[in-house]
């Protein structure tokens, strides 16, 4: 826990390390080094990152109570569902702590999140990155109810990013520090590692953990599921096709079936006929008839 200016208890999904970690974010290898995402600046992307850097000034304008607006804002477990502030799962991810807090968050949007959304779309991006944070903040919530440190920043929501970049290019290399090369499918693994450890050590050091495993966990199962908006709209419409045609294929059979045994049953009424004439027939015979006759 990590007292900001102002007071009052906060913790922060701090980034993925101590600032300045990444570098190189299009990746390296036989054009050289790259820094930034290599695509232009998408519309969510920019929007997000102009909220931030808003919320952020807001929070350091004079006569602000950042105390205030974390306990309000921020994701305070034992407020959220028993206060009714439901609203935390959302705005916590919109504040942070310091600036290399918010600095390092935003780089790594930009760095990352321009690629996917240049290759998913605005809509299913903004989903996606909104789903992560909230799943951040759910499992927050689910790891201690009653905990009334505020957790703050959009970690969760960009760690969830980072993994979908991941599944979309496992073996894009970045540089940590500038220095150290490492491709995007071990990169991916050492943080998680490092959540771990982070979350069940007993000592949280003012990073929130669970928030960071959160956002990484509900944006890999989300996108292993294929939720995304398109192709859950399609899998709608598969399903209700599949069960639309298996109901009209049971019916066919159903009428095949009785098809039939009505013919079976004029068969024998006509050989019946031919054995032993018209007045051997019963009502429900002569029946039958009449209906197979009108039919065809």
């Amino acid at each position: 826990m990590r007292v900001p200016p102002g007071g009052g208890p906060y913790r922060r999904p701090g980034g993925f390390g101590r600032p300045g970690g990444f570098g190189g974010g299009g990746g390296f290898g036989g054009g050289g080094v790259r820094f930034g995402p290599g695509v232009p600046l998408p519309p969510v992307v920019k929007q997000l990152l102009i909220i931030n850097v808003a919320v952020f000034v807001i929070e350091w304008l004079p006569g602000v109570e950042s105390a205030e607006l974390n306990r309000i804002f921020g994701l305070v477990p034992a407020d959220v569902f028993a206060s009714g502030r439901v609203w935390q799962l959302v705005t916590y991810m919109f504040l942070h702590g310091g600036l290399f807090h918010i600095l390092f968050n935003m780089l790594i949007l930009w760095m990352f999140g321009s690629s996917v959304e240049a290759r998913w779309g605005s809509r299913d991006f903004l989903t996606y990155y909104m789903m992560c944070g909230v799943g951040g903040a759910l499992l927050s919530w689910i790891t201690g109810p009653s905990s009334q440190v505020a957790t703050i920043g959009a970690s969760g929501a960009v760690l969830g990013v980072l993994v979908a970049y991941t599944l979309m290019y496992p073996d894009r290399q970045v540089l940590i520090y500038f220095l150290f090369p490492i491709k995007m499918k071990y990169l991916i693994w050492v943080l998680v590692a490092i959540d771990l450890l982070g979350a069940f050590s007993g000592s949280q050091g003012g990073t929130a953990h669970f928030a960071h495993l959160g956002g990484m966990a509900t944006g890999f199962l989300f996108l292993k599921q294929d939720w995304r908006l398109g192709s859950l709209g399609r899998k709608v419409r598969a399903s209700r096709a599949r069960r639309t045609m298996r109901k009209q294929t049971e019916r066919q059979e159903r009428a095949q079936q009785s098809a039939k045994a009505n013919q079976e049953e004029i068969d024998r009424i006509l050989e019946k006929i031919s054995a032993h004439g018209m007045d051997s027939l019963t009502q429900e015979e002569l029946k039958t008839l009449r209906e197979a006759s009108r039919h065809h």
